[in-house]
């Protein structure tokens, strides 16, 4: 019976280690998309800030505080030019006094398996909303 049975742990512990390093690879990819997104997320907040500061303010100066505040699109791209990297596609746009920004970027995952994808894409949104106190 120990004849038949010779090499059975060794089939065992190739199939633990090829689960054990295809569980650290999806640890690994998820950990660094994760940071990424977060990263993104932050710099989609920052955008919609920079851009919220692109109101009409000939408008309200010369209206005064009650006059709607009105974002200006050409003006809020500008302020946000210096702000976004290149390897960041970043659609803006803006309604009255709202401004909403989608940000994408395609990552390269640091662990790759063969016959898997080697980037992914990551999606961060944010939007600001232009309030004028009294």
């Amino acid at each position: 019976m120990t004849g038949r049975e010779r090499g059975n742990v060794t089939v065992l512990t190739v199939g633990f280690l090829a689960v054990l390093g295809m569980l650290v690879v999806v640890v690994v990819n998820a950990s660094a998309a994760f940071l990424e997104r977060r990263e993104l997320m932050n710099l989609a907040d920052r955008v919609a800030l920079h851009a919220a500061d692109g109101l009409d303010r000939d408008a309200v100066y010369s209206g005064g505080i009650d006059e709607a505040a009105v974002l200006d699109a050409a003006d809020a791209r500008a302020l946000v030019v210096g702000v976004v990297p290149a390897d960041v596609r970043m659609t803006l746009s803006t309604t009255d006094d709202r401004v909403d920004v989608e940000l994408v970027r395609t990552v390269t995952l640091p662990l790759v398996p063969p016959g898997f994808p080697r980037t992914a894409t990551i999606r961060a949104a944010a939007s600001g909303r232009l309030h004028l106190a009294p």
